[in-house]
């Protein structure tokens, strides 16, 4: 797996808006930010996004129009193994068993029969995917 850079939370907050457009413009990004920092201030957080792999931008007429380099999917599998190790110590049962204990947690019998199905894969070999 591929180790994604660490970021800060400013930073998440604008790959955030980038990956619900799939795209956007510095404009796009100011518009959806909570808090929004100068025009200046966001163009350096994208500059830092880009110099730490996470965004690379094409240029159409005088704007700059950012994409994320990982994929939603490869950004998440990073941080969760980054949780893991973080907090439960690399143990996958220890961080799912707190998941599964935290109140108001329910899984429809779909889910449970997908984990289920993941397990008995990822006991192959198989890394946990659907084939």
């Amino acid at each position: 797996m591929k180790k994604i850079t660490q970021l800060s939370r400013r930073e998440r907050e604008v790959m955030d808006l980038v990956f619900a457009q799939g795209e956007a413009t510095l404009s796009q990004i100011l518009e959806g930010m909570e808090k929004a920092p100068t025009r200046a201030a966001l163009r350096s957080i994208l500059t830092i996004l880009e110099g730490k792999g996470q965004l690379k931008h094409r240029q159409e007429g005088r704007e700059f129009i950012y994409q994320p380099v990982h994929s939603r999917e490869e950004v998440g599998q990073s941080t969760l193994s980054r949780v893991i190790g973080t907090f439960f110590g690399g143990s996958l049962t220890q961080a799912l068993s707190a998941y599964l204990s935290a109140p108001g947690t329910k899984l429809s019998e779909e889910e449970v029969m997908e984990l289920r199905g993941f397990l008995e894969q990822a006991k192959t070999g198989n890394g946990g995917k659907k084939t």
